[in-house]
């Protein structure tokens, strides 16, 4: 299944894009998709926390003790991961990601409203729909092989953390259909 679709992309992607189309017509999607991703971004923060803690009794086991541990070291990343894959759709449902603001700050509504349409229907999609499938394999090899740290005293499991960024890309999807029923309701008004 998973060679099909990383072999047959180009329609997997049209398929989503096409599917995500119908779904931002859905009454109340959107709703739905932004407790989903506000439930994701409540995850983002407590791994944020969880992330600062972690680096201050590192370093202060370091410093003060000679000590540290590979696996907490590891750990930091993974909590760094999880920090910055989940925040990614809450982002997208505020409109605070990254734009190139020189022009798009001057158009009328309307203008602004098809630019978001355009670069959600034909970039955002089809990126989302792209990492998921070509991270399929990647996962699934990590968990196959049971992959771990390389270094001594590392963590296991790494297919854990790598499953990490399809759940992430899953939630940019869905708030890519949120985000569509949005402009949906604005153009309707």
């Amino acid at each position: 299944m998973i060679d099909y679709l990383t072999s047959h992309i180009q329609w997997v992607i049209l398929g989503g894009v096409i599917i995500a189309i119908i779904l931002s017509f859905i009454p109340k999607i959107d709703i739905l998709i932004e407790k989903l991703s506000r439930f994701f971004m409540y995850t983002s923060v407590i791994a944020l926390i969880l992330l600062s803690l972690l680096v201050t009794y590192d370093v202060i086991t370091r410093k003060l003790f000679s000590g540290g541990s590979i696996a907490l070291q590891e750990l930091e990343w993974h909590l760094f991961d999880i920090v910055f894959l989940f925040g990614i759709a809450f982002t997208l449902s505020k409109d605070k990601h990254v734009r190139v603001d020189i022009l798009y700050d001057k158009f009328p509504k309307k203008i602004k409203l098809l630019i978001n349409f355009l670069s959600i229907v034909l970039f955002v999609i089809p990126l989302s729909i792209l990492i998921i499938v070509e991270a399929l394999p990647f996962v699934q090899m990590s968990y196959l092989q049971h992959e771990a740290s390389g270094d001594p005293g590392g963590l296991c499991c790494r297919w854990i953390i790598k499953s990490s960024m399809i759940i992430a890309f899953i939630m940019v999807y869905l708030q890519s259909i949120a985000e569509l029923r949005k402009i949906y309701l604005r153009i309707k008004k």
